[in-house]
């Protein structure tokens, strides 16, 4: 049995989360990664696991006042990166992503996202996500993904300057 992640990693993944959805300068204007995540809340991110909450906000909304199914998608994609993170510190990319969508989620309507590592091959992460309505507990959509690291564990860029 491998033995548990050290508590940095926990306390990186929920600080990625949570600055994720924050503005990075104070001018209001947010990266394109931090957009899905807009008035996150985190509650867990430890142990291959991280859920958090939002409410669905007006810029991710279709024309019919939904959650836009690509700004659901990438949401799922960081909650599943900080899931992965929590437990190997590092950020991985998407190398295969499959969703299935099965009720919207309105404006305004708070939803919990649940992402948790479901297994490990080398460089490769499988991971879930569920993301439900957070009243009635409704499934929204389940997220299914392997996840991949670019640089090996402990890379460091070198200068060649």
């Amino acid at each position: 049995m491998a033995p548990p992640p050290p508590p940095w990693m926990a306390e990186a993944a929920r600080r990625w989360l949570e600055e994720a959805g924050a503005t990075v300068d104070g001018s209001g204007h947010r990266a394109f990664n931090a957009l899905p995540l807009t008035g996150v809340r985190v509650s867990l991110a430890d142990g291959g696991r991280a859920v958090c909450s939002l409410r669905v906000p007006a810029e991710l909304t279709d024309a019919e006042g939904r959650w836009h199914p690509g700004a659901i998608a990438a949401a799922a994609d960081d909650v599943c990166a900080a899931a992965i993170m929590s437990v190997e510190g590092i950020i991985k990319v998407s190398v295969h992503y499959d969703i299935s969508y099965f009720s919207p989620a309105n404006l305004h309507e708070e939803v919990e996202l649940d992402g948790r590592v479901v297994e490990q091959k080398g460089k490769l992460t499988a991971v879930t996500v569920e993301i439900r309505k957070k009243d009635s507990g409704e499934l929204v959509a389940i997220g299914r993904q392997w996840m991949s690291a670019t640089r090996p564990k402990g890379y460091q860029a070198s200068s060649k300057l």
